[in-house]
């Protein structure tokens, strides 16, 4: 006899819907910038905490907006993956919105102190990743029902995290911040990819027109390959053009743990298996930005 699944707990209903093994999107940019200003020879150690922390909200926030509005969208119907908080019917579709504002209001907070404290300037830089983060999903348009995601993703959680770190720290905008800023989005963005490429039928079918959904699922693998090795190339660019040293060629050691979910997403087709490979490509991106700072603080 087979028993009755648990019933879903409202703690780990909500665990779920942070999506945790995404946070990695979020620290990896901050590490990376941080190393870069010690780098330099300058960093403010409580700038870099302010800007974890405001990453962190936004991921957050993004995620449970997301999930909010992917539920009252009807795309979480058919979905196979994690948990959703709206559409799990232990947490009610609300609740989940307003820990979306609370989230983004930490980093609303932080992000205008951090901003009055270094440049003001950084005001319009917040308001622009707030409006980004909610309109994702959100709003009359929301641009990640227009395959518009993976611009999101990379300038904001690659670009705008990685420089502006960096920015924070050091007040300088440097070219090898730059660099690994489009490293950080590359990979990054492959992570999004390994996630619309999961649910590309159910998007389908729920008229949520992801990148994966318009470009279908042979081209959609292409472009996480092409994603992953232009991550790669970047420490070769860096090394080239001579802003550190070899060292960080040691970021090549990321590329066995990078190819595992790149394999995984031209093997299978299973949810469950796509789910596993986003996970490992969250861990490749940490150990990107791990294997960036080691090498360039040697």
């Amino acid at each position: 006899m087979v028993g009755a699944a648990a019933p879903l707990r409202a703690s780990r209903v909500w665990w779920s819907a942070v999506r945790p093994a995404t946070l990695a999107a979020s620290v990896a940019p901050v590490l990376a910038g941080t190393a870069i200003a010690v780098h330099e020879g300058d960093w403010r150690w409580a700038a870099g905490v302010a800007a974890l922390v405001v990453a962190l909200g936004m991921q957050v926030g993004v995620n449970f907006a997301n999930d909010y509005s992917d539920f009252v969208r009807g795309a979480d119907n058919r979905r196979v993956g994690p948990v959703r908080a709206a559409s799990s019917g232990v947490v009610a579709p609300a609740q989940v919105r307003r820990a979306s504002i609370a989230a983004f209001g930490v980093a609303a907070v932080l992000g205008v102190g951090l901003s009055l404290a270094v440049d003001w300037r950084l005001l319009i830089v917040g308001a622009a990743c707030l409006l980004a983060g909610w309109l994702y999903t959100g709003g009359p348009r929301p641009y990640g029902y227009l395959g518009l995601g993976e611009i999101f993703v990379f300038l904001f959680f690659g670009l705008v995290a990685t420089v502006g770190t960096v920015y924070v720290e050091t007040s300088r905008i440097t070219a090898l911040s730059v660099l690994m800023g489009c490293g950080m989005g590359f990979l990054a963005t492959a992570i999004l990819v390994l996630n619309n490429l999961r649910d590309i039928e159910t998007d389908a079918a729920a008229g949520k027109r992801t990148l994966a959904t318009r470009l279908g699922r042979e081209r959609t693998r292409i472009l996480l390959l092409v994603l992953v090795a232009a991550a790669f190339a970047v420490p070769i660019v860096i090394f080239m053009t001579k802003l550190a040293a070899v060292t960080v060629m040691a970021m090549h050691f990321g590329i066995p743990i990078a190819s595992v979910p790149v394999r995984t997403a031209f093997a299978s087709t299973s949810p469950a298996v796509l789910v596993l490979a986003l996970k490992r490509m969250a861990a490749a991106q940490l150990a990107y930005a791990l294997l960036f700072t080691v090498g360039i603080l040697l």
